[in-house]
């Protein structure tokens, strides 16, 4: 017997069921799907923590490295 697991929408706290049949999962339309998206992509959401330097791929600054 499979049993089902039921979670709630991250964005409209409706209740599911998680299934492969679910394209959506962990949300429950393509809707708050999207709204997710939204709020990475305008940064309403985001992992915490210092600011990175999206150049800095070494840990340190090109001018502080001799060979620059």
């Amino acid at each position: 017997m499979n049993k089902l697991t039921h979670i709630t929408c991250p964005i409209c706290d409706k209740k599911n069921t998680w299934h492969a049949e679910n394209a959506f999962r962990p949300f429950c339309s393509d809707r708050c799907k999207l709204i997710d998206l939204g709020e990475w992509a305008s940064e309403s959401r985001k992992i915490p923590g210092e600011p990175v330097d999206p150049y800095d791929l070494n840990g340190k600054n090109d001018e502080q490295d001799p060979l620059f």
